[in-house]
């Protein structure tokens, strides 16, 4: 199973969003769940990883290998450069390196080593990179994900329901 996740922010709590998925071509989740906690502070460029790590802890639970989850998709870098862990590194480490994360930006981070993945017709690819899978092949997962546009439909998806829309 694939876990695809986002996380949205309000004044005094944050919701992440898990969806699953079979296949990385799929176009819909076999299920979806939410779950919030407080607020985890100010944006901080280079320590993302601070808001949004307790948050998709809450919404994995204890232990996402064993509802069957392969692999997790996080909005953001997995690396930031060579040594500095983002928020998809800080993921892995906090879930034992036993789950590979794919990391998925919609922007570039100066010095970090992600792979450029252009989707539909847009001219602005996005940055993937992996903390426990070859960057290459999740490069390769990130192009095959369903959706003719720039963003992948389960990745649209995660986003609404963080949000709380439909």
């Amino acid at each position: 199973m694939i876990a695809i996740t986002d996380v949205h922010y309000r004044s005094q709590s944050a919701t992440a969003a898990r969806l699953l998925a079979r296949a990385w071509t799929d176009d819909a989740a076999v299920s979806e769940r939410t779950a919030s906690v407080a607020a985890a502070g100010d944006y901080e460029p280079g320590a993302f990883y601070r808001r949004e790590l307790p948050a998709l802890l809450a919404v994995l639970g204890a232990a996402p290998a064993d509802e069957g989850i392969d692999v997790i998709v996080v909005d953001g870098y997995a690396w930031l450069g060579p040594e500095r862990p983002g928020l998809g590194a800080h993921l892995w480490r906090a879930l034992g390196e036993a789950i590979p994360i794919v990391g998925v930006a919609k922007s570039r981070f100066a010095g970090a080593a992600a792979i450029e993945v252009a989707r539909g017709d847009s001219a602005r690819p996005l940055y993937v990179t992996a903390a426990g899978l070859d960057a290459a092949v999740a490069a390769a997962h990130v192009a095959s994900m369903h959706g003719a546009h720039r963003l992948p439909t389960l990745l649209v998806r995660a986003d609404h329901l963080a949000r709380g829309l439909p």
